[in-house]
């Protein structure tokens, strides 16, 4: 069933992947890319099998045992190594950020760097319309490459519908730019790469408005808890008019209680509770070589309960979903550093179906894990379907499943120890291959981040929305002056920082 899953979600990753402009044509493109794809893994396979039998000469497994051993293998093996990863970093990461001075830190610094990943997204885009746009022109009506022309025309028609304040700058033709027109492929990729290019923009919009919301509304929690007692306790906000009447004072006095004083105590609470579990599973996942003492507070629990079935599954939900929540925020760690990620409003259809696919790849190792934890004596349901976890690895052994996860604890006691971080320091070179974590960016603000969200309260304080006129046009610039007489127009202010300039642009 996982093998149908993933085989079907693949290809219709592909099929939305793909820029062609027909179903057929998109069908047969995402075939070609997984048989590519399929065939590279068989490749491996084979090796992998040709090793197995030189290793087990005696070996009389089938190859399709041989094929669910080697998915299970990576599943367990790299599923435990995500699972350690976020049993560090998310109680750690909840707990720093209810403070809000530290949160206020993050902020500036994720604000900085998107504004920089928003203003190469700029650019990206406006090179792939100024390309579109110059493809089209020097079209004739008569080509046979129009009708194909004529849909991508619309499609740059459409997005400028949907966001009239997008303004493209900056664009530039490449030195191959103009030879798409030369096929229904050539038409197809620049099809593809347009799409690309404004998914890639409005994401990174997305992500700016969602940092400098969060930001805004955080100062704004700040000034209230300042003034509580001239303000009588009540909240006032930035993003919305004030409340009247005596219901309004009644809800005005509920949001400060939650924003200013409950909704940090909650943060803590879970961080320490969130801590408490990770500690019990890895003591849990440290303990099962020894088979005679069950130290895992999870079996313990369900064991005293074993009568009352809600319990059971109670106690048998809540650390399964928080097992999940670990594996699954690390994997979109991995996801970030590429384009597969979740981004409020602006998923597109080929990250969700990536995600989907990673979700359904490890779902069955977390399973498996789980219920090594709690060391039930008696077959489950889901040992009847998917088989034993003793018979998932036959490569390493019968007792694997009890060594892995004593690996994983290693690893998760060198994570939040720090011990990568000042690995990778001390080797400046390595510094690319690291998780970004938040705690790297609590040393200090940013200032370029703090200098566009005066801008952004600015504005909001004038009656626009957040990142209504922001306009992104350069970076990376240092101690740069705008003098009078440039090309720049009156109207557009610069902010000048230490790592970026962002534009801004007012109407008149």
């Amino acid at each position: 069933m996982e093998l149908v899953i993933l085989e079907y979600v693949s290809t219709h990753l592909g099929f939305e992947d793909a820029g062609d402009f027909t179903v057929s044509e998109r069908l047969k493109t995402s075939v070609h890319v997984n048989l590519v794809f399929y065939l590279v893994l068989g490749f491996i396979g084979l090796l992998g099998l040709i090793l197995l039998i030189m290793m087990h000469r005696n070996w009389k497994g089938s190859i399709l045992g041989y094929a669910m051993a080697c998915s299970n293998t990576f599943g367990l093996v790299t599923g435990a190594f995500l699972l350690g990863f976020g049993l560090s970093e998310i109680p750690k990461t909840i707990w720093k950020n209810a403070d809000w001075t530290t949160r206020q830190k993050v902020l500036s610094h994720k604000i900085a760097k998107i504004a920089v990943k928003l203003d190469n997204a700029h650019q990206e885009l406006s090179n792939a319309i100024v390309v579109a746009q110059a493809t089209s022109t020097q079209m004739s009506k008569r080509d046979p490459m129009r009708p194909y022309m004529n849909v991508i025309d619309a499609m740059l028609a459409k997005m400028f519908r949907e966001d009239p304040s997008f303004k493209p700058q900056g664009g530039q033709l490449g030195e191959n730019d103009m030879d798409y027109d030369t096929d229904e492929k050539s038409m197809a990729t620049l099809r593809r790469h347009l799409r690309n290019a404004k998914d890639e923009y409005y994401r990174y919009k997305s992500e700016y408005l969602t940092y400098v919301t969060e930001a805004l509304v955080l100062e704004d929690t700040m000034k209230n808890y300042e003034r509580r007692d001239a303000t009588g306790w009540k909240y006032i906000s930035s993003f919305r008019a004030s409340r009247t009447g005596k219901m309004g004072d009644i809800l005005d006095t509920l949001e400060f209680m939650w924003r200013c004083i409950l909704k940090k105590q909650i943060q803590m609470v879970l961080a320490v509770v969130m801590g408490i579990m990770s500690a019990a599973i890895l003591l849990a996942e440290a303990t099962l070589l020894l088979s005679k003492l069950d130290l895992s507070l999870f079996s313990i629990l369900i064991s005293s309960v074993k009568s009352d079935e809600l319990l059971v599954q109670a106690f048998a939900f809540v650390p399964l979903v928080y097992m999940c929540v670990c594996t699954y925020y690390s994997l979109f760690k991995i996801g970030m550093l590429m384009i597969y990620s979740l981004t409020p409003r602006q998923t597109s259809s080929v990250n969700l179906l990536m995600i989907c696919s990673m979700i359904a790849r490890y779902a069955p190792p977390i399973s498996y894990n789980f219920i090594n934890l709690i060391q039930l004596h008696s077959e489950t349901i889901f040992e009847k379907k998917m088989g034993r976890i003793d018979d998932a690895v036959p490569v390493f052994g019968q007792r694997f499943n009890e060594i892995y996860p004593l690996i994983m604890v290693i690893y998760t006691l060198l994570v939040a120890s720090n011990f990568f971080d000042r690995i990778f320091n001390y080797f400046g070179s390595w510094k690319r291959f690291r998780f970004q974590t938040e705690s790297e960016d609590t040393d200090g603000f940013d200032p370029s981040g703090i200098m566009i969200l005066k801008k952004e309260r600015t504005w909001l304080e004038e009656g626009q929305k957040v990142g209504e006129h922001v306009l992104p046009l350069a970076r990376n610039f240092n101690d740069v002056d705008i003098e009078p007489g440039s090309n720049f127009s009156v109207s557009s202010k610069p902010i000048i920082t230490y790592k970026s300039i962002v534009f801004v642009s007012k109407p008149d």
